[in-house]
């Protein structure tokens, strides 16, 4: 008798959390599902449990509109630069003719049009230097938004998913506390199973919630630091171009008429 050893539950959360049984699993997976259900129908769902990812939710919502931000400024640089090199197609052009009449006017009309034709072409080879900055400037948006924004895209998803067993497992809870009975053995087991997933789904709701915020916070000032970079680039070529140096070719060559 003395060599005989009793086996006592002394550590029932692992044993539930362990518990990996077809029918543990597949209660698991209805609740989930009816999670899925509610939050894709729009049904209304516990105020409380809304309330306590207010934060969280809030985000999202920011997530959600660099991710859309960026897209749309990511096309509207690509629409720019395609305006930049049609208007500068155009100025070449009219530059050119205006030139070439000129030479075939000898009055002083004809001196005109040669000086502006040659202002309108010198201006249209400046007005390209623009691209330069914005094509560097596209190639950091969409490098922000393959890279960083995927990124946290990809744990945003996690998060949802967490989310959702953690929800599902509140709602299991809940019907199994509606008819538990505290004097049956059986009835304590199942909501001590029930409710260790519940602890568990937390726990992994709770980490990826905590790295969701995170990155989005680093996404919000990596943007900001982006943008203010390749702003400023973007501004140097600007005043560049519409500076007193071009403004003074300009004028000294509209002048030789």
């Amino acid at each position: 008798m003395s060599g005989h050893k009793c086996s006592y539950p002394w550590d029932l959360q692992d044993r539930y959390a362990q518990d990996k049984s077809v029918v543990n699993k597949m209660q698991q997976k209805y609740w989930e599902t009816k999670q899925a259900f509610i939050k894709a129908t729009g049904k209304k769902e516990d105020e409380h449990v809304v309330a306590s990812d207010a934060d969280l939710d809030a985000k999202l919502e920011l997530f959600h509109s660099i991710q859309r931000t960026c897209l749309d400024l990511s096309k509207a640089i690509v629409l720019y630069q395609k305006r930049i090199c049609f208007l500068s197609q155009e100025e070449n052009e009219l530059g050119k003719f205006l030139r070439s009449q000129g030479f075939q006017d000898k009055t002083r009309a004809g001196k005109m049009m040669q000086a502006t034709g040659k202002a309108l072409c010198f201006s249209s080879q400046q007005r390209l230097a623009l691209r330069n900055p914005l094509c560097r400037f596209h190639q950091e948006v969409e490098t922000f938004r393959h890279r960083a924004i995927s990124d946290t895209w990809l744990t945003v998803n996690r998060m949802e998913q967490c989310r959702t067993e953690y929800r599902g497992a509140l709602l299991w809870m809940k019907d199994v506390s509606q008819e538990l009975d505290p004097d049956l053995y059986k009835q304590m087991e199942k909501f001590r199973k029930v409710q260790t997933q519940v602890r568990l789904a937390k726990k992994n709701f709770d980490k990826l919630k905590m790295d969701v915020c995170q990155k989005v916070d680093l996404l919000g000032a990596s943007r900001c630091n982006l943008l203010s970079h390749m702003l400023a680039t973007y501004q140097l070529a600007w005043d560049q171009w519409q500076g007193p140096r071009n403004l003074k070719v300009l004028t000294k060559m509209t002048c030789c008429c």
